[in-house]
C-alpha cells in the first residue's frame, strides 16, 4: 500500500469538515472530492477532456455492469479501465454490492456469495467475495470495494444485522483475496439508521485495517434527516488518518451536510442524469430548463459558472435543445452539472481551509432556498 497515503491538512474549527490530500498510483486527490459516475467506463455523453476541463479528479466504475458488458477478462486484455476508457486519473470501482440493493428480484442471497440473473440476457453472474476483488484487479482501479450486503433501510432489525455480519465476513474475505498492492481496498460499514448496528460494523471492519473506509446503505429511501444523523454517530467512529467516502450520496445539500460531519469522497449519479432530464444545479438554486419562462431568456444558465454550457449559450437555446429532443442539450447540462458539483467541493474546501465551513453552507443553503 505505498502506492496510498492519506494526509490530514486541515480541520475546520466549528464542524468536523476536513480536507486532505489522498495520493493513488494515478494522481494526488484533494478532498473533499466528489466522484462523477462512469458505470460502464464512461460519463454518459461527456469526453474524459471535458471531464478534465471541469476540475473531475476521480471517476467511478462498476464491477457489476463491467464484468456483464464488455467483461473484466476484454478491459484487461485491452490494458485495464484507465486505457481502455482513456482516463489517466485516478478510478474507484463499486463492488456490485449495491446491486444486490437496486436489482433484488434478480438476485439470490447466501453467506457464501450473490447469484445474479442479468438485467440484459438473463445470463448467470456469480459474485463472491473473492470474484469480486478478481473482477476488479483486472479493471485495474486505483481504489476498489469490498463486496458487501446493502439491504431496504426499512427491514427490521435482525435482518440488518444479518446484513452487517455477513458484510463484516465477506469483507475480511476480500481482504484475503486481494492478490495486487496497488489497489487500495476500501471497507464499507452498513447497519442502516440503526446506531447500535453501526457501531457493530465499525467495530467488525476496523480490525481488517482497510487503507479507506465507505459508509454504505444510505440514501436508499430514508429521509435526509436520518441520514445526516446516522453519520452523526457512524463517521467519529471511522480513522481519521484514511479516507471516508459516502456511497451513491447526493444533492447539494447532502453533500454540504456531509462534509461538514466529517467525510472526504462522494458519487451520485444526480448531476448527469438529472441533466439529462433538464434539470440543472445553479449557484441560486435547480433550474428545470424545459419550462415555459426560459423561451426568450437570453441570460446564461448560471452566471457564476465558466463551463461550456453557461459561457457559450443562453437559457433560451438550451431550452430549445430539450424541446427538440436534440442530444446537445443533455449533453451541455451533465457538463454543466458536473462543473457545478466540482466547484462546489473547491469552494468548500478552500471555506475549511479558512475555518469557516459553517458560514460557507449557511450562504449557500439561503441561496438555494430562497
Amino acid at each position: 500500500m505505498s502506492s496510498f497515503f492519506y494526509q490530514l491538512v486541515a480541520e475546520d474549527t466549528g464542524t468536523s469538515a476536513r480536507a486532505g490530500l489522498f495520493t493513488t498510483p494515478h494522481g494526488v486527490i484533494e478532498t473533499p472530492v466528489f466522484m462523477p459516475v462512469g458505470t460502464l467506463g464512461t460519463v454518459k455523453g461527456l469526453f474524459p477532456d471535458q471531464l478534465k476541463a471541469a476540475g473531475v479528479q476521480i471517476l467511478l466504475g462498476n464491477t457489476y455492469h463491467l464484468a456483464l458488458r464488455p467483461g473484466a477478462d476484454v478491459v484487461e486484455k485491452l490494458g485495464g479501465l484507465h486505457k481502455f476508457m482513456d482516463w489517466d486519473r485516478p478510478i474507484l470501482t463499486d463492488s456490485g454490492g449495491f446491486q444486490v440493493f437496486s436489482l433484488a428480484n434478480l438476485t439470490r442471497l447466501t453467506d457464501e456469495q450473490v447469484v445474479f440473473r442479468s438485467h440484459i440476457d438473463g445470463s448467470v453472474l456469480e459474485l463472491s467475495p473473492e470474484k469480486a476483488v478478481r473482477i476488479q484487479e483486472q479493471l485495474g482501479a486505483d481504489c476498489i470495494m469490498c463486496l458487501d450486503e446493502c439491504p431496504p433501510h426499512d427491514v427490521e432489525f435482525g435482518r440488518m444485522r444479518e446484513a452487517v455480519d455477513r458484510t463484516t465476513a465477506w469483507a475480511a474475505r476480500c481482504r484475503d483475496a486481494q492478490l495486487r498492492d496497488d489497489q487500495a481496498l476500501f471497507g464499507i460499514v452498513q447497519g442502516g439508521t440503526n446506531q447500535k448496528l453501526r457501531e457493530r460494523s465499525v467495530e467488525g471492519l476496523l480490525p481488517l485495517d482497510f487503507p479507506g473506509y465507505a459508509v454504505g446503505g444510505l440514501s436508499v429511501g430514508e429521509a435526509p434527516e436520518e441520514m445526516y444523523k446516522t453519520l452523526d454517530y457512524t463517521v467519529p467512529g471511522l480513522p481519521t488518518d484514511r479516507p471516508r467516502y459516502l456511497m451513491g450520496v447526493g444533492t447539494p445539500r447532502d453533500l454540504l451536510e456531509s462534509v461538514s460531519r466529517g467525510i472526504d469522497m462522494f458519487d451520485c449519479v444526480m448531476p448527469t442524469r438529472n441533466g439529462r432530464n433538464a434539470m440543472a444545479f445553479t449557484s441560486d438554486g435547480p433550474v428545470k430548463m424545459r419550462n415555459a419562462a426560459h423561451l426568450e431568456d437570453d441570460r446564461p444558465l448560471d452566471a457564476e459558472c465558466d463551463c461550456l454550457a453557461c459561457s457559450r449559450y443562453s437559457r433560451g437555446y438550451l431550452r430549445h435543445l430539450f424541446i427538440a429532443k436534440e442530444m446537445l442539450g443533455p449533453i451541455l447540462l451533465s457538463l454543466h452539472n458536473i462543473a457545478f458539483y466540482q466547484r462546489l467541493m473547491r469552494e468548500l474546501r478552500v471555506a475549511i481551509l479558512a475555518g469557516e465551513v459553517r458560514e460557507f453552507v449557511s450562504s449557500r443553503l439561503a441561496r438555494w432556498d430562497g
